[in-house]
């Protein structure tokens, strides 16, 4: 019997597209204050075009490049840090809201996040969602290196919580690192396919793949009473 829904963050709670379209109109303010007579419009829109062309490694190298804006590594750095650092415009999506109503109560419900901090520790306070877990673990407090698939995030609300693999749930979307680690320690997995997600492709080791999948994250209080 499952008792522990854990959840991921990035594109299972909320769409992270979203999240991203906020930090680039945060970028772009920067910008047009710092480098007159960049438009911040139009700093945005060359940013979001990059990106949604699937530039998410050098988006804002490319988008100052064509903007003929300064673009040395100090500036990159900047943007950077005004991205990660900004206070994100997102809301929690009706479905998620209800999901988690419906589990309140009968499950333990806990957090398991990937990303930089601040930046996830801002998501969660813009999503005004940390009263509704038991526990939070971000992998950056734990260190780099247990980012997923590192089983020490896992491994830390086991102990935490006080329960057993087998009666924990991972809910998450990225098969490329998401269940590798509660798979191995023998957690139901599941994997919610949001329409608008960031990371589509499949996992590529042994173990990757969720046990169940779901497009509707509004499922989950139905799937989990077969567990």
């Amino acid at each position: 019997m499952i008792t522990t829904v854990v959840f991921d963050l990035d594109d299972t709670l909320y769409d992270e597209i979203d999240y991203c379209r906020s930090g680039f109109r945060a970028v772009a303010r920067f910008v047009g204050k710092v480098a007159p007579p960049a438009c911040s419009d139009d700093v945005f829109a060359c940013l979001w075009r990059h990106f949604t062309a699937g530039n998410r490694t050098r988006t804002f190298n490319a988008a100052m490049e064509e903007l003929g804006l300064p673009c040395d590594e100090g500036r990159i750095a900047q943007l950077v840090e005004v991205y990660r650092n900004h206070q994100p415009d997102i809301e929690l999506p009706s479905d998620s809201r209800r999901t988690l109503d419906a589990l309140q109560g009968r499950h333990t419900l806990a957090l398991l996040t990937d990303g930089f901090l601040p930046a996830q520790k801002l998501k969660v306070a813009a999503l005004g969602i940390e009263p509704r877990f038991r526990a939070i673990v971000y992998t950056e407090e734990l260190g780099r290196s247990c980012w997923k698939p590192s089983q020490a995030g896992f491994e830390r609300l086991i102990e935490t919580l006080a329960t057993a693999p087998d009666r924990m749930a991972y809910v998450a979307d990225n098969e490329r690192k998401d269940f590798v680690a509660p798979n191995r320690l023998g957690m139901l997995t599941i994997q919610v396919v949001r329409p608008r997600r960031l990371h589509a492709d499949p996992g590529c080791q042994e173990g990757s793949a969720a046990a169940v999948q779901t497009g509707r994250i509004e499922d989950l209080p139905s799937l989990l009473v077969r567990y």
